[in-house]
């Protein structure tokens, strides 16, 4: 039997296989509401066989967007824009679906990325970012303001209040974006967090902010469903965040009753130097679970069924992500488990697609005509 097909508990909610589609920005929002893009690329990627689908990075407050087409879960017209494609969703599909919710810190504020991707100052039109310290993602870019305690407040007052508003939408998960140079990952970092408080320097407090946001969204969402944390597992910079540290913050996660760790890397600055490679970050879900027990997810360059089933089969993560291969397969999940003998649910609009030499791919189902 297919291990990548094989059930996994997370809480009260329970994944009939070990594939998720990963969060994926589609820079397509108005004022961080949703549109019928997103109308039809979470209908489509709801159907593509994964047991989880996880809505993009979900800002939580404006000046937290990535870019001004940026999702968020700020407003009533944000929440119910969601609400409307989630009741959608529930008529065709029975995936599991989650959101990251995020906020880019001294990454927001940049233009989308077929315009560029880099930052829009504010006289055209962009914002003044945050960030724990006054300093630039690049060289030659505006600085960020530095947090103080109000700021701090606020933005935890934001989790909370998107945390609540995920629930109300009918949320089964939420993941917290703690990766790839946002918010979460530049209090985590020594590359971009130099504050002298209780929130900077050492590693236990430099964790300090990341660990009251996962306390806040943890106590306002419902016990029986799980929240995980995305992770940058490495810099990849000398003198940065390093996977000895992101094993130290997913036990002390552990501690407080983290349901998943999505291991990524990357992202807190332009130096980094990433051996890409098929696979290349598998290894960091595989030390993070060894190291502390956890559920991981594998992400980054998993393309083919059989290398997933690989992953979860000899232990070294307990799901894998994929982003741009659902984007480009967007049945990836139905073609895998074709090849590797594993079951997918389909609504029976789709069930004559099934190969004449797959007629169990979809399970039981009967289709007669006169």
């Amino acid at each position: 039997m297919s291990v990548l097909f094989s059930p996994i508990k997370l809480r009260g909610l329970t994944l009939k296989n070990r594939i998720v589609v990963s969060p994926m920005c589609q820079y397509s929002a108005d004022d961080g509401v949703a549109t019928d893009w997103h109308f039809t690329h979470i209908n489509n990627l709801s159907l593509s066989g994964a047991a989880m689908f996880c809505i993009e990075a979900t800002h939580v407050e404006a000046i937290g967007r990535i870019t001004p087409g940026c999702l968020g879960l700020y407003s009533d017209a944000a929440e119910a824009a969601l609400k409307q494609i989630l009741n959608s969703v529930r008529k065709h599909s029975t995936t599991a679906i989650a959101m990251q919710l995020a906020h880019a810190g001294r990454k927001a504020s940049s233009a989308r990325p077929w315009d560029g991707g880099q930052l829009i100052p504010v006289e055209q039109g962009g914002w003044q970012t945050v960030a724990p310290s006054a300093l630039p993602h690049k060289d030659g870019e505006a600085a960020p303001t530095a947090l103080d305690a109000a700021g701090l407040k606020r933005i935890r007052d934001a989790f909370v209040d998107s945390a609540k508003r995920a629930e109300r939408i009918g949320i089964d998960a939420i993941e917290l974006h703690g990766a790839h140079g946002y918010l979460l990952h530049q209090f985590l970092s020594p590359i971009s967090n130099r504050r002298t408080d209780e929130y900077g320097g050492s590693l236990e407090n430099r964790m300090r902010f990341p660990l009251e946001i996962y306390d806040a969204v943890r106590a306002v969402f419902p016990h029986d469903k799980p929240v995980g944390m995305r992770v940058s597992s490495t810099d990849w910079v000398e003198g940065g965040w390093d996977l000895a540290q992101t094993i130290a913050f997913a036990n002390a996660l552990k501690a407080r009753g983290v349901d998943w760790i999505d291991a990524s890397s990357g992202g807190v600055s332009p130096l980094q130097k990433i051996p890409l490679g098929p696979g290349y970050q598998v290894q960091f879900a595989e030390a993070i679970k060894r190291e502390t027990g956890l559920p991981t997810i594998a992400v980054g360059l998993i393309t083919e069924g059989r290398q997933a089933e690989e992953i979860v089969a000899s232990g070294k993560a307990d799901m894998v992500a994929l982003a741009r291969g659902m984007l480009y397969d967007p049945r990836w999940g139905w073609h895998a488990a074709a090849d590797l003998g594993g079951e997918v649910e389909a609504p029976p609009q789709y069930w004559r697609s099934q190969p004449s030499t797959q007629k169990a791919l979809f399970g039981k189902t009967t289709f007669g005509a006169r």
